[in-house]
């Protein structure tokens, strides 16, 4: 049997977590569960993103099987996204974690202000 640390790229816990722990991937599959979305109703709910940066994650997330990217022939041109079945089975762990840091996020906060470990 081949070490993790001998089959890094064939890793499967490392490549998802690679792809959806980014800065943008998890916010966007989280507005995304609301439903269907046009890239500027994206943009607009993460204000701190960069078009580019969310063009390029939206086509990373589509390139793995998570996001449907829809185009309308019209113009201008109308693009929409919205979760594939694999990307809704990805938001029960992604919900979980966005849970946790909500219910941790004071005591993380805390602690990075203070440089001492949190006493929870």
């Amino acid at each position: 049997m081949e070490t993790l640390e001998n089959n890094l790229e064939n890793c499967p816990v490392r490549d998802v977590l690679h792809r959806v722990s980014d800065r943008w991937s998890m916010l966007v599959l989280l507005y995304l569960e609301q439903g269907t979305l046009r890239f500027s109703e994206l943009r607009n709910r993460i204000p701190d993103i960069s078009q580019r940066m969310l063009s390029q994650t939206v086509r990373r997330l589509e390139l793995d099987g998570l996001v449907k990217r829809t185009v309308y022939p019209v113009v201008p041109q109308r693009v929409e996204y919205e979760l594939t079945p694999l990307g809704r089975s990805l938001l029960v762990p992604v919900n979980l974690m966005k849970d946790w840091a909500e219910a941790n996020h004071d005591a993380i906060r805390q602690s990075r202000a203070t440089g001492r470990p949190s006493a929870l």
